[in-house]
């Protein structure tokens, strides 16, 4: 039997998961991945020890793989800002982004009470939105909640792998920002304009982007895996958040196109409806917790994470 330590993974499909499964698969762990769809997830992410089927319910079958784990890094969530340009955050949307994150770690909690041999650590994803939408204000991990509907949702779903502590596991609870990703997520839909000459930033201009390269993410959930120190809420953003008018200017420099037009924050919400606050407010959150730890990002400064994931 393999002496590697195992690690369950929920949402490895997804742009994160699958960067970060290459990342334990280079790092020799023995990867089991939850997923409603384990011959999808077999076919995308080969070398896996276990392809198990999953759904994010208070519990099921799966709940036996989780005894004997190392640990558990629990990424799944329907998608939150997917094909912003052409979908609303109807109450069905809402619905599905709340349950699938709730009820999913609600489930893998229970899951971690049941196993004889215990993880010793759950690492749950969730984001800045907890903090909800603020203004320059910097946000350690220490700052208030906020009350709109992601920071509710960031709230419930981070109680939830709360209780694992409880049972004796180490939990983390990853808050991630924007991550720069050119082939998914926002920043394809944010450079779309850009590519026909119609960049610029979203009005007012002045709200925040906490971003962070995939390097810097993916860092920063190991550091989390492997450090013992590593618990409670962690920013996993870069240490220099931009404005939304820095950011297009930065954008539209390296793609060489201008970034001039600007777009006002009452159009986005005519086509969006409370979707379009994801862009039109923001957050100016800080990694100070991943700093504490002695993490060293490497790409820090916009320009130079922009250039290294758009060039050719």
């Amino acid at each position: 039997m393999s002496t590697a330590k195992r690690i369950v993974i929920t949402g490895a499909t997804g742009v994160i998961g699958r960067k970060l499964f290459a990342a334990l698969t280079d790092r020799g762990y023995q990867t089991i991945i939850f997923s409603r769809s384990p011959e999808k997830a077999r076919a995308t992410l080969p070398g896996a020890a276990e392809y198990i089927q999953w759904s994010a319910d208070e519990s099921g079958p799966w709940a036996a793989a989780i005894d004997g784990a190392h640990a558990v890094i629990h990424l799944a969530g329907a998608p939150i800002a997917e094909g912003i340009l052409g979908q609303r955050w109807t109450p069905s949307v809402k619905a599905a982004i709340r349950n699938s994150r709730v009820i999913g770690t609600r489930g893998i909690v229970s899951a971690i009470g049941t196993a004889q041999s215990r993880p010793q650590a759950l690492l749950c994803a969730s984001g800045v939105g907890y903090y909800g939408f603020c203004d320059d204000t910097p946000l350690g991990e220490d700052a208030a909640p906020g009350d709109d509907f992601l920071a509710q949702v960031c709230v419930d779903w981070e109680a939830e792998a709360a209780r694992a502590e409880g049972l004796g596991v180490r939990v983390a609870r990853i808050r991630t920002g924007l991550m720069l990703d050119p082939e998914a997520g926002v920043l394809p839909q944010i450079m779309m304009p850009f590519k026909i000459f119609t960049g610029g930033p979203v009005l007012p201009g002045s709200q925040y982007y906490s971003w962070i390269h995939p390097a810097d993410l993916i860092g920063i959930y190991m550091l989390a895996l492997e450090d013992e120190r590593a618990s409670g809420p962690i920013n996993a953003v870069a240490p220099t958040p931009q404005t939304n008018r820095d950011f297009a200017s930065t954008l539209g420099r390296v793609m060489g196109t201008p970034s001039w037009l600007p777009v006002p924050g009452f159009s986005l919400r005519a086509i969006l409806g409370e979707m379009a606050d994801l862009v039109v407010y923001g957050q100016r959150a800080l990694p100070k917790r991943a700093q504490a730890l002695g993490y060293t990002f490497r790409y820090p400064q916009l320009e130079a994470a922009l250039r290294d994931l758009l060039s050719t």
